[in-house]
């Protein structure tokens, strides 16, 4: 990914958007400790953002979600939940090489530590963890795909 949110924060300013970020409710509520409950937390954080975007866009602003989507299955319940409240979503995807991505969130990695960012710290086993979790996107199913191919 590039740096935190730089592309998505570049699209928010642009279409005078709302960006709705799992990491940061988290990240301001329990810190980067959560703990055994992460998953559940993170899953009704994520429905309450789902809620809350139907507000926003019930007003005529454009949302951006920063959630992740790591997972077909993740994307497929997003697009099923918004067209039935007819909606049609938007999917953006940012397409990174491995060693550019680690290289990333080493760099992410150290501004946590030196206090110039707030955002979860992923040591090697959840990078690991990630990086196995992870199902990439078909073309088919992405709206605009971004390249990073900054080496």
């Amino acid at each position: 990914m590039l740096r935190k949110n730089h592309l998505c924060k570049a699209d928010y300013e642009r279409k005078k958007a709302v960006h709705l970020s799992c990491d940061e409710i988290t990240l301001a509520l329990f810190g980067q400790n959560i703990g055994e409950k992460h998953d559940e937390i993170v899953e009704r954080t994520i429905e309450y953002l789902y809620r809350k975007s139907l507000e926003i866009l019930a007003i005529g602003v454009t949302v951006i979600l920063d959630f992740g989507f790591w997972q077909k299955e993740d994307r497929e319940k997003a697009t099923l939940f918004y067209t039935q409240h007819n909606v049609t979503p938007e999917w953006h995807y940012i397409d990174v090489e491995n060693s550019v991505w680690r290289r990333n969130i080493k760099n992410r990695n150290a501004e946590i530590l030196n206090n110039d960012m707030n955002d979860y710290y992923i040591d090697e086993p959840l990078a690991e963890k990630f990086g196995k979790f992870f199902e990439p996107p078909s073309k088919d199913e992405i709206d605009v795909w971004y390249i990073n191919d900054q080496h």
